[in-house]
């Protein structure tokens, strides 16, 4: 059993669990006592698998970025999560869930979005499936996410706006908790990130464990090596960056690095740097690391990318970075915007805002020379458009 992995308590170290209401201990104890067994069925895996491949694309692939190796002096190596169907890696886990949801007998699905990559991909499995379909997604994230709200209403979903607080995914989040609680019978919440109660941490890091199963595959193929110097992700609750890490964890040589958001810098007050300025605390239903004020309320989180702002991470994470056996860093608002407009350029390939800050991040790191580094590139630079459009005057 890993050490970095959670134990049968739900626990990752100190943190983790399942805090949640009364009301709501059925549907997270059903889940509990029958996610394993499920995912471990062979009908399962083999109607999961041909999923990923007839319907996702997978595998996706590790391209060797030539023009960014150049420049950086190490071999760089994009795994392409943006060209699975869909746009980011979101889909891998929505794919997951909703097999899951069917075999527990679930009619109606809800999630919760930010950037609303994980909103289009779960409205795109209940299209495929014939599930109802209710996505919670904050007004803000709405507005500066117009073309993924059009997706996802397309498909069929439901789009509710969160109204509270910033109007942000941890509304959204906030929101969709509510309706389960009022709905624990026929629903199913898919989270679409690394946090929530238990099992959910565990069980959507096992689903998107599927890219750095890949990984090791394609890297050996093209280095004769499974194991990379470097292993990058973005990370704001930090599903792409869980399953980057996940087949990486125990190789303790793969150093992994999880590039938080720090907005318009860590200490400006609009920032979503966690790790920087968070303390324990419970958030949306586990124990994790979170942005929050002396008295415990939550502090609102700000990045310019709608998938980075939130003030939590989730409880493997908190644990990576605790423990130390990830390095947690932090890319402000216009580094990530730079770096975007460079990988464009020099490689022909758009990324996500999300993913444009794990890009960053190559600029504060010294190579020898020779060193062979992977980026879970997470999603495609579509959605994000008008938001490069205003910031370069395009």
């Amino acid at each position: 059993m890993s050490k970095y992995q959670v134990d049968k308590k739900g626990y990752y170290g100190p943190f983790g669990g399942a805090y949640i209401p009364e009301m709501l201990y059925p549907n997270v104890e059903e889940l509990q006592s029958k996610y394993l067994e499920i995912m471990q069925e062979e009908t399962f895996q083999q109607e999961f698998h041909a999923l990923l491949k007839d319907y996702v694309g997978r595998p996706s692939p590790l391209y060797h970025a030539k023009r960014l190796s150049e420049r950086y002096g190490a071999n760089i190596f994009l795994k392409r999560e943006d060209l699975n169907h869909t746009g980011a890696h979101k889909i891998n886990n929505t794919v997951g869930q909703i097999l899951l949801a069917e075999r527990l007998g679930k009619k109606r699905i809800i999630a919760e979005t930010g950037a609303g990559q994980h909103g289009v991909a779960t409205a795109t499995v209940c299209a495929l499936k014939g599930l109802e379909c209710v996505v919670y997604m904050g007004e803000v994230d709405i507005k500066r996410q117009a073309p993924n709200v059009a997706r996802m209403k397309m498909m069929g979903a439901e789009v509710v706006a969160a109204t509270s607080g910033s109007k942000t995914l941890k509304d959204a989040t906030n929101e969709a908790l509510r309706d389960w609680i009022n709905n624990p019978v026929d629903t199913h919440y898919i989270i679409g990130s690394v946090v929530g109660p238990h099992p959910y941490p565990d069980l959507v890091a096992r689903f998107q464990s599927i890219i750095s199963e890949e990984t090791k595959k394609q890297l050996e193929e093209k280095t004769g090596s499974t194991t990379p110097d470097y292993v990058l992700a973005c990370v704001g609750g930090g599903s792409n960056a869980a399953g980057m890490f996940y087949h990486f964890l125990d190789d303790e040589q793969v150093k992994l690095i999880a590039v938080e958001a720090a907005g318009h810098g860590v200490d400006s007050g609009e920032t979503a740097a966690t790790t920087a300025l968070g303390k324990d605390g419970v958030l949306h239903g586990s124990r994790s690391i979170l942005m929050q004020t002396d008295d415990g309320q939550v502090v609102e989180p700000y990045s310019i990318s709608a998938g980075l702002d939130y003030p939590g991470i989730g409880p493997q994470h908190a644990w990576l970075f605790k423990s130390g056996r990830g390095q947690y860093v932090s890319i402000t608002d216009d580094e990530a915007m730079q770096a975007g407009l460079l990988l464009t350029k020099l490689e022909g390939i758009i990324p996500a805002i999300e993913s444009s800050h794990a890009l960053a991040h190559l600029e504060k790191m010294n190579f020898k020379g020779g060193e062979n580094v992977v980026i879970c590139l997470s999603g495609r630079g579509d959605k994000d458009l008008d938001n490069y459009m205003k910031y370069f005057g395009f």
